[in-house]
């Protein structure tokens, strides 16, 4: 499923300022996702703005959000194929995320008022309409990611100060009825498309930190105790069945960083900034995976970063970006797929071979013969010298593709991910 902000980004700044008015808050998108593939791991993404990545003052017209779920799919191609699927929703609540889940599991699509009343998401009718299709996803799926509750409780950042601790506690108590209504019919949704889904749902951080007032402070952190013990309980309940339900616990990732993690210090914005993104993708990869691998970009002038099976490609001979094709020494490819390279000296070709494939390469030559087959490339192979040596180098993607290997190409890291 592919999805992107063009057509609706404009729009989504003007919605989110009237929905940050009103107390609520998330911004939405949908990430990209690669070809589907019948080994690969399929990851769909549910909730609000955090699931989507916003961040306050950014122009989603000239760039795309690049948030938790994100970052989720880099991991998840450190481990193999993956595909993402994010249905991120603007404002969306417990309520909400309930329609929308059981407009899946019946394969209709909603319009946005049917999922929720003044719902401020200009593609709320586009996704809405996707609920359709997302059914045929989640019987494929193998997890479901969940943020959601952040609009629901957002009332409590303005009340709590003003209630007394017995006033706060009812106020949470049936703020967590509610939640537990709706996610429990959410929950049950999902499952009653595929029983063996596994689905994970993050507890809900406080953003507000201690120059807020200590008073404040040590309120909504009771609250925010309050919610997480009333997650774990409910994943335990699914456990209990057989269900695979548990619990992702951000919270206490953002207790005494709140300033450092949120925008509430600079622009008064609950939404996590690209620190608190990582964080976020962290607790969940680990719940995922049971280990998060830290990913960086290379410094500026770097070569990309190649990563084949889940391991970084270290050689000396660098990759080179010639031609906006990214280009690798030949052996280095061969190497590091576990491919043989037989010389052809007829036709001066290096045949590739990788099981049943084979992809002939020729220097200069505008095509190369994928299992005998003329496929043309925009920039040839080509020799580059080296010190003393010479060596060859080949369009990456079109190689690997050649021998059946899934290239993925994520522009915020500058680096590929190969997959068998």
């Amino acid at each position: 499923m592919n999805k992107t902000y063009r057509g609706w980004a404009s729009r989504l700044c003007l919605a989110l300022a009237v929905l940050l008015a009103l107390g609520g808050g998330s911004g939405a998108a949908v990430a990209a996702a690669p070809q589907a593939a019948a080994d690969e791991f399929k990851l769909v993404t549910l909730g609000d703005s955090i699931t989507a990545g916003f961040e306050p003052g950014v122009d989603y017209s000239k760039a795309q959000p690049y948030g938790y779920a994100d970052r989720l799919y880099e991991q998840g191609l450190l481990h193999g194929r993956t595909s993402l699927s994010n249905y991120g929703i603007v404002g969306l609540k417990t309520s909400g995320l309930k329609v929308f889940s059981e407009a899946a599991a019946a394969g209709k699509g909603v319009t946005g008022a049917e999922i929720q009343e003044n719902l401020p998401d200009p593609r709320a009718d586009v996704l809405g309409a996707s609920a359709a299709a997302l059914r045929a996803e989640l019987a494929e799926a193998d997890a479901v990611v969940i943020t959601i509750g952040g609009n629901d409780f957002s009332p409590l950042l303005t009340k709590a100060a003003e209630l007394t601790e017995d006033q706060l506690k009812a106020e949470v108590a049936a703020l967590l009825t509610q939640y537990n209504t709706n996610v429990t019919a959410s929950v049950d949704a999902l499952l009653s498309v595929n029983p063996a889904l596994r689905i994970i749902i993050a507890d809900q951080y406080q953003p507000v930190p201690v120059l807020g007032g200590k008073d404040l402070y040590n309120k909504l952190n009771l609250a925010t105790a309050a919610f997480t013990a009333n997650l774990d309980t409910l994943a335990a309940s699914y456990a209990a069945k057989g269900s695979s339900v548990e619990a992702a616990h951000v919270a206490k990732e953002f207790v005494g960083r709140e300033g450092m993690l949120t925008y509430m210090v600079s622009k008064r914005d609950f939404h996590p900034n690209q620190s608190g993104y990582a964080v976020i993708a962290a607790v969940f990869g680990k719940v995922l995976w049971g280990a998060y691998t830290e990913l960086a970009a290379p410094a500026a002038g770097a070569p990309m970063n190649i990563y084949v099976g889940g391991k970084l490609l270290n050689t000396p001979y660098k990759p080179v970006l010639k031609n906006d094709v990214n280009y690798v020494a030949i052996q280095d490819i061969v190497n590091a797929v576990g491919a043989k390279t037989v010389w052809d000296s007829k036709t001066s070709t290096a045949n590739i071979k990788y099981g049943t494939r084979t992809v002939g390469v020729r220097i200069g030559s505008p095509t190369v013969t994928v299992d005998g087959i003329a496929v043309p490339v925009s920039s040839p192979a080509y020799m580059q010298k080296i010190g003393k040596e010479g060596k060859t180098y080949v369009p990456l993607a079109t190689v690997a593709e050649g021998l059946g290997f899934s290239v993925e190409y994520k522009g915020k890291l500058k680096s590929v991910f190969i997959n068998p």
